[in-house]
């Protein structure tokens, strides 16, 4: 039988984890005019619900990750490559004719898809322009298209006027909405409600938290029952608990612990040696990860695992507070009714160690 559990990628279908007042939330909200502001840290499944609210929804969009983007001249054309698959080349011809810069397009062999590029030097703001006007022309109020633009915060590090010149071109846009993701609640709470940002109450604040422990267990122990049929309930108790119900570690964990009782029917207990196997196999990685912490982080991480307090004579609260501030930026740790560590296998190898 197929490993029923799925994480590293958007969760679409019967992978996916309910989150139904969430998608309901959002399918309703992008059938208006209006944009939204979606935050949650990392891994929390922010592009999982949102691709499963646009498919209800029906509407087109298109979705650009900008922590992959290296410029504004490539956010242009990754907004454009997006777009061409929405609207075939042959129909808009003539609008990219117009274009101030026009673009070199070519058809990817192996994919099937367009490629889009434009040459160096090139004035980006004048790039990003005409793509946006490109997809306003192209659609209509009864017909508007959504963009949904990933990890926004990033706009800050890819120019530093990037904010304004993206908001003087939305605002005159009247066929899209946006919807507009990011992992960095300090940084995207200063985009959006501070005064002086051109983004001030730009949309619909909207945040993600985990999932609600009860629907997520139903989840878990329906998906374990075939193959733990007398101890699926339980098990689906002991990865919430081991995981404090993230959604990403929880389906690793759910993956790995029907992968050992398949591979391995041998394990007496299958949810440890699915753990062990994890620490095991990133050790290399947390090690790396480990030897580039400062002296102050390694004790503030080793204080989250043991659940103690952070207070100490060693180092000033400042300190520690802006320490963990930049570990919650770099996604070290995350912060809900209290800082914890990001990684449960992290925290596992940590405890491990000490």
């Amino acid at each position: 039988m197929e490993n029923p559990f799925k994480f590293g990628t958007i969760v679409e279908e019967e992978y996916f984890t309910d989150r139904i007042e969430e998608v309901a939330y959002i399918r309703h909200f992008v059938e208006s005019a209006n944009h939204l502001i979606l935050i949650s840290p990392r891994r929390f499944g922010k592009s999982s619900v949102v691709a499963k609210a646009l498919s209800q929804s029906g509407r087109k969009n298109i979705t650009v990750n900008l922590q992959q983007v290296t410029s504004v001249a490539d956010m242009s054309a990754k907004l454009l490559r997006e777009f061409f698959k929405v609207h075939p080349l042959e129909r808009i011809r003539h609008l990219i004719a117009h274009f101030r810069i026009i673009p070199t397009l070519s058809t990817n062999p192996l994919t099937g898809s367009m490629d889009v590029s434009f040459q160096p030097g090139v004035d980006a703001s004048i790039l990003l322009e005409d793509v946006m006007e490109l997809i306003e022309k192209t659609h209509s109020r009864e017909d508007r298209i959504i963009i949904v633009l990933d990890e926004f915060q990033e706009i800050l590090d890819l120019d530093p006027r990037l904010d304004k010149k993206l908001r003087a071109i939305m605002q005159k846009q009247e066929h899209v909405n946006y919807i507009l993701l990011g992992s960095q609640e300090s940084m995207m709470t200063d985009i959006f409600e501070r005064k002086k940002s051109p983004f001030y109450h730009f949309g619909e604040m909207m945040r993600l938290g985990k999932l609600p422990r009860e629907d997520f267990h139903r989840y878990l122990s329906e998906r374990l029952k075939p193959q733990f049929s007398d101890q699926c309930n339980e098990l689906a108790n002991r990865i919430l608990n081991y995981t404090a119900c993230h959604p990403y570690y929880s389906q690793q964990l759910a993956a790995n612990v029907w992968n050992v009782s398949v591979l391995q029917p041998e394990k007496e207990d299958a949810l440890e040696a699915a753990i062990n196997h994890i620490v095991i196999s990133h050790s290399l990685d947390y090690e790396r990860l480990w030897a580039n912490f400062k002296r102050t982080n390694k004790w503030i991480l080793q204080s989250l695992a043991k659940n103690s307090a952070l207070q100490t004579k060693e180092y000033p609260t400042s300190t520690i507070y802006s320490a963990l501030k930049r570990m919650q930026k770099d996604g070290y740790v995350i912060y809900s009714d209290h800082y914890e560590i990001e990684d449960p296998f992290f925290k596992e190898w940590i405890l491990r160690g000490i």
